[in-house]
Order: C-alpha cells, then structure tokens, then sequence
C-alpha cells in the first residue's frame, strides 16, 4: 500500500528541517532516523513517551529524560476514544477561540495544532490553511487522523509536546488550545517554549476565575477538591458512571438555575451557565471527564498573561469565552 506521505518529502524536510527524507510504505526516514508510520500516523516520540502499545515502535533520539505525566498521556487518550466524534457545538467554540484571528490571514499557511485531540479545531481550519500539522502525546492522535480523513494536507504526528523533532519556526501559526495547563512543566513557561515554533500562537489556559463572582471561585474550591480525589482512580466503569452523574446532578442544575434567572438579569452569577447552555449532553460528558480526571490543572490570571511581552512583543487577551484564550505574536506587523 502506498504511504499516506508518499510525494510530499520536501514538506517534511521542511518541518523536521532535515537534509533528508525518504518515505517507504511503513516509516519516514528523517536524517537517518526511523519514524514508523502507523495509520498515517507518524510516531516521532521516545519509547520511554510513548503510549503503551506503541512502545516496541518507536526509535530513541534522545534519553527522554525530563517531566513526562503517562497518566495525563493515558486520561486523553481514554477522553477522545470514548468521545471521538467532531459535534455541531465544536463548531462554536472554534469561532469563540478564532475570535481574535483573522482566518484569512491563514490561507496559504501552515498551520500547527499541538496537542490537538481528535483534530476538532483543524477540522473547522482544513479550509482555510494550505497545510495542518497535527500534534498530539496520546493515541487521539489517530482519531485525529480518521476525522480528517478528508484533509488530505494533512500530516499527523505521535509527539511530546515538550520535545517537538521540528525545527524552528516550522509553522506560520501555532494553535494550542487547552493543553498547557496539564503539563508537569509551569504552564506560561511552556508559552514560552512555544514561540521558537511560530511567529503567532493562539493559547487557551484555564482562568484563575480572576473577574468572576464569588460563586464561581467557591464552586471551583469543592470541585477541584473531588477532581484530586477521583483522578487518581483508573476505572473506565467508575468515570462513565462519574461523567453521567456530573452532567446530570452538577452541570444540569446549574444549567438549569441559570436559565430561570437569566430574565433577571442575574445569570452571570451562576456557573457553569454561560458556557454550557445549549450544549448537548455528549458534549457536557466530555467537559466532565475532562475536568475531573486530570491530575494537574494549572489556572492562570489576566495580568500573568499579559507579562507574557516579556517574550512576545504583542500579547492580545480574549475578553469572551472561554477564559482565557488569548493571541501572542513575536513581531507585529
């Protein structure tokens, strides 16, 4: 069978900043080293990173010495296989986190999603950019692949985030949404890290609900006490059942209140509501799983990311939802 990355080696070359690549019908040879590809996937992770089945695959290139969180690894690509399906409200939230990117500024660019899940966020971009790098630690990479089945400038790679093989400034924009805040690495000093890989990132970090009312910040203190406790049990039985039960005693309550004050003017008080009002239940589940079976969840406040211009010479904060996703560029324009 002929490989999914047959005729665009130059592209490779590009983003690995190779001398040379050969593509054959199972791997990449990039410089020397073998990259198998599985599924279109191509696995550029060390042994130690890599997700348990493809271990035996994947060839070392450095000592992958460093922080790594394997549970993290595991919890999302548990998270996107049992909710792999791109859902109408995705599309949405995509044009709440674009809301301060211009995507016509896109076309004819390539366009880097790291830490990209199932691909939901390329999947609005496959026509905007001339080229989607996808990135992802965890076996949603491959759920990425089969959703943009159709994009075929699209290239998937099995990658650590804090050990990307590319070279820099590999992409024109790099989109990181979600991500960072579970990192065992200080999330604004990986924003950082980040910028030797683009001119112009789009990030979303949890907020320190700076700004929100006392409601929500009292609502987050008994949530985030239940999310330590229940991360740490590894039970796909017991999260379904926890997913379940969240969305339906947690999130819909909420949900609820909201709605009934809302003619007062007195909606804003209520968490949660803002957000998932006319979310289907699908999508409040993923919410669910997402927010309490991860074990390191770092929040950041308005003022810490704007001292971010310590490294970028334009940081642009999001005033909407979600909180807060914000545009940092190296050099303007």
């Amino acid at each position: 069978m002929a490989s999914y990355y047959a005729g665009r080696e130059e592209s490779l070359k590009d983003i690995f900043g190779a001398k040379s690549v050969t593509v054959t019908d199972s791997a990449i040879v990039v410089d020397g080293r073998t990259m198998p590809v599985v599924d279109d996937v191509i696995l550029a992770i060390d042994p130690a990173r890599a997700p348990a089945r493809l271990r035996h695959l994947t060839a070392a290139a450095n000592d992958g010495s460093g922080e790594f969180a394997a549970d993290i690894q595991q919890t999302f690509g548990d998270e996107w296989g049992a909710f792999p399906r791109v859902m109408p409200e995705h599309e949405t939230e995509f044009r709440q986190y674009f809301d301060v990117v211009d995507l016509e500024t896109l076309r004819g660019k390539r366009v880097a999603d790291l830490g990209c899940g199932i691909g939901r966020w390329s999947h609005f971009l496959r026509g905007h950019a001339r080229e989607l790098v996808l990135v992802d630690f965890s076996e949603a990479i491959f759920v990425a692949s089969r959703n943009l089945r159709d994009a075929p400038h699209a290239i998937f790679i099995l990658a650590d985030l804090q050990r990307l093989p590319f070279r820099d400034d590999f992409a024109d924009f790099v989109l990181c949404l979600g991500v960072l805040h579970h990192l065992p690495v200080d999330a604004l000093a990986a924003v950082r890290g980040l910028a030797r890989y683009a001119p112009v990132l789009l990030i979303y970090l949890y907020s320190a609900l700076d700004g929100r009312p006392f409601t929500f910040r009292l609502l987050f203190g008994a949530a985030d006490l239940v999310r330590r406790g229940v991360s740490r049990i590894n039970n796909r039985a017991f999260r379904t059942a926890f997913t379940w039960a969240a969305t339906l005693f947690l999130y819909l309550p909420f949900i609820a209140l909201g709605a009934l004050l809302r003619p007062f003017g007195l909606a804003r008080f209520v968490p949660l509501f803002d957000f998932y009002r006319g979310k289907s239940l699908e999508r409040i589940r993923q919410d669910a799983y997402d927010r309490f079976f991860t074990g390191i969840e770092q929040r950041v406040r308005r003022d810490q990311i704007l001292a971010l211009t310590d490294t970028f010479a334009e940081v642009t904060v999001s005033p909407g939802l979600p909180r807060w996703h914000f545009l940092c560029r190296r050099d303007v324009p």
